[in-house]
């Protein structure tokens, strides 16, 4: 057997480089916290707290409510929720009864909704009552039994609730009273009539419990199947990775729920291990810079646009964040600059600390590296977390690239996922066991490894966009164009923006006839919000007469691109001119 290179064993600093694992359910694993902190604070949820030991207790009659629907273990049941307690109850009493959580976006469109409910075969799902009206108009096209209603409403403390209703409550369109659907408190109160004693389903580490989607490396929506072990590694490592974090630390919550890094490192990370995480249900730059200083949060992890928008809040102006300890950004590269901009913000409001990049795949749960606390190397992604292994090979095959070379970026070790759902074939490929013993998994991202170990991210191997944290694959948006009557073909691009770092932008050309004009573009327009979800949806419909095409005849979309920047450059340049012609 080969031996694996650990180049970065040298530079951990006081994070070791094994770890013990618990082997129970992730259900478990924040019983032990509980039985431990019973009195310590779990989550706050706009302004209510609710204690470990009072967590406890609501998963266990969520987990007794799901007994009596009929769950079963390896049944799948569908999660669409923002961050809130009902949607965190809900997770961890799936998991009790020996469930598989489903987690998708409460903002995906109707026809995804439906892909996602078949794809997973699941028989119950749980929404807000703002989204029941996409679940009610496909749930006769999938094999949901059940649908449970929850209204943030339910989870507020009473003056809040009565501020909720005159504002945000009231653009809900009320449910009719006869609507097949169980509602929250209902939902609850069906614990009572729960028989068995043991409604707790053993579950090991190796046991499937949670599905999350990405494009996996091929671009088409797959769904990840996880692990108790998955997570609860995951949990480990994000603790021996940050020596100061000390049980009760605050970490702000404002990632969702169905993305691996608001799952696994805001919340779950948390909760197996005596944290406090700040539930935001819907996030907004201003909502998380007012909670970060209200709560003085110790922790904050988000995308690099959020940390763009926290730089031009003026509210953050005399703002104190000495209570932060760590800082974490992922889902996307984050630009030396902007590293530079935030470093600084940090210092001029009193944090001791630095923004530490980490980097991952949802193939991996979250992230699988992170700058250590030690050292920094400018444009790193850091070193692998604890058991995580790093190689850089030439793209596709298992044969190691020197130091310094660009390669593929392959990951092993004990957060790496059982399998795409249903995908036998695209695991194979993403999968592989080498030499040494080890399971790879082929990230189809490109980067470097120097001597020390450091890990430089260089791009995507794989056509992607990413807008605000979320990944956008091209081909997905073209199919669903060019399935439009009107539409011969298109071809969608990501333009640089300053605030969701890219935004989609499609080209069209139309059939022999079409018009191009404002209703056909209105009509194109409405028919990508039935199938597209809003952060991914086109800002802007171009018309072409012909698409640029490359010698094989594949659309040359980097050729949409370059024209878009030089677009973008010379609007730059005239509003240059302009000022200073002024």
């Amino acid at each position: 057997m080969s031996e694996v290179k650990t180049p970065w064993a040298a530079h951990m600093g006081d994070v070791p480089m094994h770890l013990e694992y618990f082997d129970g359910s992730m259900f478990q694993a924040l019983e032990l916290m509980a039985q431990k902190y019973p009195n310590n604070i779990a989550f706050d949820f706009m302004g209510k707290s609710t204690t470990y030991r009072k967590m406890i207790q609501e998963i266990e009659r969520c987990a007794k409510s799901l007994k009596v629907l009929g769950i079963r273990a390896g049944d799948r049941v569908t999660i669409a929720m923002p961050n809130c307690p009902q949607a965190i109850y809900m997770f961890y009493a799936v998991n009790l009864v020996g469930g598989i959580a489903n987690m998708i976006h409460p903002l995906s469109a109707e026809k995804e909704i439906e892909f996602y409910l078949n794809e997973s075969n699941s028989v119950t799902a749980i929404t807000l009552d703002q989204f029941y009206n996409k679940f009610e108009h496909i749930r006769q096209n999938t094999g949901i039994v059940n649908i449970i209603i929850a209204s943030v409403k339910d989870a507020l403390s009473q003056p809040v609730r009565a501020g909720y209703m005159l504002t945000e409550g009231r653009k809900i369109q009320k449910i009719p009273d006869d609507a097949p659907v169980i509602r929250w408190k209902e939902f609850m109160d069906l614990s009572r009539h729960c028989f068995y004693k043991n409604f707790r389903v053993d579950r090991k580490a190796g046991d499937p419990a949670v599905i999350l989607y990405s494009g996996g490396t091929t671009g088409t929506t797959k769904g990840i199947v996880l692990t108790n072990g998955n997570f609860n590694a995951l949990a480990k490592q994000i603790i021996a990775t940050n020596p100061m974090f000390r049980p009760g630390d605050k970490m702000l919550a404002a990632m969702p729920l169905f993305h691996g890094f608001g799952l696994g490192v805001c919340v779950h990370s948390m909760l197996a291990s005596g944290g406090r995480c700040i539930l935001i249900p819907r996030f907004t730059a201003k909502s998380y810079a007012k909670q970060i200083v209200k709560y003085k949060c110790n922790f904050i992890a988000g995308v690099p646009t959020l940390y763009e928008a926290l730089l031009r809040l003026p509210s953050m102006g005399g703002a104190d964040l000495s209570s932060l300890k760590g800082v974490f950004s992922g889902g996307d590269s984050l630009s030396i600059e902007l590293k530079k901009k935030f470093d600084k913000f940090l210092y001029d409001h009193h944090a001791v600390i630095q923004v530490r990049e980490g980097y991952g795949t949802t193939e991996t749960v979250t992230a699988c590296c992170l700058t250590p606390v030690n050292m920094y190397k400018e444009g790193s992604i850091g070193l692998p977390f604890p058991d995580t292994y790093i190689k850089i090979v030439k793209p596709g095959t298992d044969e190691e690239v020197p130091y310094g070379t660009e390669g593929e970026i392959l990951l092993a070790g004990p957060t790496v996922m059982k399998e795409y759902m249903n995908h036998p074939q695209e695991t194979a490929e993403t999968l592989r066991r080498h030499d040494d013993g080890l399971t790879w998994v082929y990230t189809g991202d490109l980067g470097t490894m120097d001597n020390e170990g450091f890990i430089y991210f260089r791009g995507r191997a794989k056509r992607m966009i990413i807008s605000s944290g979320y990944n956008v694959y091209p081909g997905q948006i073209e199919n669903i164009l060019d399935a439009h009557e009107d539409v011969q073909m298109s071809c969608v691009i990501g333009v640089p923006d300053a605030y969701r770092m890219q935004k989609v932008k499609a080209f069209v050309m139309l059939k022999p006839g079409v018009e191009k004009s404002q209703a056909t573009k209105d009509a194109i327009m409405s028919y990508c919000r039935k199938h597209i979800a809003k952060y991914a949806m086109p800002y802007d419909i171009e018309f072409r007469d012909e698409l640029p095409k490359t010698l094989v005849g594949k659309v040359a979309y980097r050729v949409l691109e370059e024209e878009e920047l030089q677009r973008i450059q010379a609007a730059q340049a005239e509003t240059t001119d302009t000022e200073n012609q002024n």
